[in-house]
């Protein structure tokens, strides 16, 4: 069985099913590997999405520290990185600012560019907004959901991040839906 085939197998089961099926195979229950507090989906009719992590960090409570030009410089650095991620691909980012989160990273534009670079979906514990608005069939599984995006901007990419109490790390295989996300230990496939 190729690994598109195996991908495609992993997503016909629930976040809820692979956290038992984790269990079974590892012969013991555990309390870390998967988010701790709710996730609120972009649809919750959507299927779970499975891939690979693709990392950034952000926040948004107060402008940023550089130059207008090194925030632009940084969020192409991003796209960057996002389009040259191991496929497939969930980019998972962290919110510096959570709990206090203040402003969306996600939305209608940063939905319609992910899904345009073929992304399976987005883990993150940061807002979403444009609720109604987004593309179909791109799964955003967000901390919360807010009006504005404030002065949201990308401070780190491709490192360790925290979400909802779920650790990632650059190239983690995730498997995640509206019940919360997990990440499926290198051991245990």
């Amino acid at each position: 069985m190729n690994l598109d085939n195996i991908f495609i197998e992993l997503a016909k089961y629930d976040t809820p099913t692979m956290c038992n099926a984790v269990e079974a195979v590892m012969g013991t229950r555990s309390a870390v590997g998967f988010t701790k507090k709710p996730v609120v989906p972009a649809d919750p009719l959507l299927p779970c999405i499975v891939g690979f992590a693709a990392t950034a960090k952000i926040r948004a409570a107060s402008p940023p520290v550089i130059t207008p030009e090194k925030v632009q410089e940084n969020r192409l650095s991003y796209y960057e990185y996002v389009a040259s991620a191991k496929d497939p691909t969930i980019i998972v980012i962290e919110d510096t600012d959570y709990p206090n989160c203040t402003g969306a990273f996600w939305g209608e534009l940063n939905v319609a560019i992910h899904k345009g670079l073929k992304l399976k979906g987005t883990l993150t514990n940061g807002l979403l907004r444009d609720i109604g608005m987004l593309d179909k069939g791109y799964q955003v599984l967000a901390g919360g959901i807010g009006p504005s995006h404030a002065f949201v901007h990308v401070t780190q990419l491709n490192t360790a991040v925290n979400i909802l109490g779920l650790e990632v790390k650059p190239g983690d295989l995730i498997h995640a839906d509206l019940h919360g996300a997990m990440v499926v230990e290198k051991k245990t496939h």
